[in-house]
């Protein structure tokens, strides 16, 4: 027979539960991580081809700053590992005339002393000739930040987890009794009728939190669909590929992308959020205006990929909090539940962070960070973190 006692159960072995795990089980804890179609699985917010991570976030210093813990943690995984799961590719932040939000990163970047380099126009246009300067007044270039292979740095995780003695297993669980308040959960019940039970719980599933807690989480968490494109670049032109293509935002038009990385092609995503998504539900074929709005941007932006050819798509979820922040948090209805999620579309940079967080909070029952906590989640959106 499996063991079904255990320390601390995690569920979803997503970023934010593998992270978790992770931590968990280094500081010599019996550990169980449950997901219910495996580790960054396809339809997972941590399940895509690539991420960005980047330093900068405007005057927010606290996720600078965890950025920068993150990116040491996953550059240490791609050691041990000897994978590469980190690709220092830089960052550069596009922006248009009178742009404060570039402004103040540059700022918050120069006191947590993270390296960034100014770029006026014509000095973004000859160190990058593939970018058109159409409407952009200057740029901010990271050099240390880069991108993520996503999928395989939580798979690589995983499994190393395992060899330092996680138990992982697949497994899909039940809805979560929240009417009695102030109680201690005993035991989670997978929908086979496997019980396990733990001193402690962590629930880290994503788009799939509000459908677990709905009392808690149905109006805190809204899960939208995301339509991210790889196109074919120019045969025999490295121009859009790394190194000489880094990953970039464009702050003001919310666009997004990341250079050809292993040959999948040109990645580029519109930031907006869309429309709301099940996450169990949703059929992943991408959408014909949200193509035409990216071939669209490209074309201004990149001439070269003006009627590129269409390599790939996916259809992914962000799981918005109202503004952002995440929630990482202990559960009120539970004294030994515990929430890590709200990722809000640029959590997975700051996994190992948040991992670290999630583990102390678990094993002190308070966290010491009032903007993660539920009871200060809105449950209109007006975001503000990027």
């Amino acid at each position: 027979m499996p063991e079904t006692c255990f320390d601390f159960v995690v569920v979803g072995a997503g970023c934010f539960g593998a992270w978790t795990a992770h931590a968990l089980v280094r500081a010599g804890h019996k550990v169980l991580l449950l997901d219910a179609h495996g580790p960054a699985h396809s339809r997972a917010s941590s399940g895509g081809e690539s991420r960005v991570i980047r330093m900068g976030y405007g005057p927010d210093e606290l996720y600078t700053r965890w950025s920068v813990r993150s990116l040491a943690a996953w550059k240490a995984l791609a050691a041990r590992s000897r994978r590469p799961l980190f690709r220092q590719t830089g960052m550069l932040w596009l922006a248009g005339a009178g742009s404060d939000y570039v402004v103040e990163t540059e700022r918050t970047l120069a006191r947590a002393g993270v390296p960034q380099e100014h770029l006026t126009a014509s000095e973004l246009s000859r160190r990058f000739p593939q970018i058109s300067t159409s409407g952009i007044d200057c740029a901010l270039w990271e050099p240390g930040s880069g991108a993520l292979m996503a999928r395989q740095a939580v798979q690589t995780l995983v499994a190393e987890s395992i060899a330092e003695g996680l138990n992982y297993r697949t497994a899909a669980i039940a809805v979560a009794d929240e009417t009695a308040a102030g109680t201690t959960m005993d035991r989670i019940v997978t929908r086979d009728g496997t019980q396990y039970s733990a001193a402690r719980y962590v629930f880290a599933c994503g788009a799939w939190l509000p459908k677990l807690f709905p009392r808690l989480l149905g109006s805190r968490i809204f899960p939208t669909r995301q339509e991210i494109f790889f196109f074919a670049t120019p045969p025999g032109d490295d121009a859009f590929s790394a190194p000489a293509m880094p990953a970039w935002f464009h702050h003001p038009a919310l666009v997004y992308g990341i250079p050809d990385l292993d040959h999948r092609g040109f990645k580029i995503s519109v930031d907006e959020h869309g429309p709301a998504i099940d996450p169990d539900r949703e059929d992943r074929a991408p959408g014909a205006d949200a193509l035409a709005r990216a071939r669209a941007y490209l074309a201004i932006r990149f001439p070269k990929l003006a009627g590129a050819a269409l390599a790939e798509s996916r259809v992914c979820q962000y799981e918005n909090t109202a503004n952002g922040d995440f929630i990482i948090d202990r559960h009120p209805a539970f004294d030994n539940v515990f929430i890590a999620g709200g990722g809000s579309g640029h959590g997975f940079k700051h996994g190992p962070a948040v991992g670290d967080y999630a583990a102390r909070l678990a094993l002190a029952g308070a966290g010491d960070e009032p903007r993660f906590a539920v009871a200060g989640k809105a449950t209109t959106q007006r975001r503000s973190v990027y």
